[in-house]
């Protein structure tokens, strides 16, 4: 049996999903929402937001489901801080654009393992 983890970056890998996606749509039951409504939620959401400019879809498709599930702006925003700080120190960079090496030519991470590892940290916040 996969994991959740397994899924969504499956999802991503296959090209069926965003990064944001990825992550949303296999989280939707613990959001409380549709499958269909966390695909028009993150819809928007990949490529970084604009282009590369931003923050790893992934981590915005984390952020959703910590908002969604949790309904409390503190607990999740220390949430968000415990995901985005794992994955920084795993990647080196929460930036699509430097994660993808736009502009250095090193790739730091491929998107589907950003998607995994996003799951990742997710995942250990939700069993707190």
């Amino acid at each position: 049996m996969k994991t959740r983890k397994q899924i969504a970056a499956e999802k991503k890998r296959c090209n069926s999903h965003n990064c944001a996606q990825a992550i949303l749509h296999t989280y939707a039951d613990v959001a409380g929402i549709s499958e269909e409504a966390a695909m028009n939620i993150a819809g928007a959401f990949g490529g970084g937001m604009g282009c590369m400019e931003g923050t790893c879809g992934a981590l915005v498709g984390a952020g959703l489901v910590l908002g969604l599930a949790n309904k409390d702006k503190v607990k999740s925003m220390k949430q968000m801080r415990q995901v985005m700080t794992k994955f920084q120190e795993r990647n080196g960079a929460t930036q699509c654009k430097l994660l993808k090496g736009v502009g250095t030519k090193v790739m730091l991470r491929e998107c589907p393992d950003c998607v995994a590892d996003a799951a990742e940290f997710l995942e250990e916040e939700l069993n707190q």
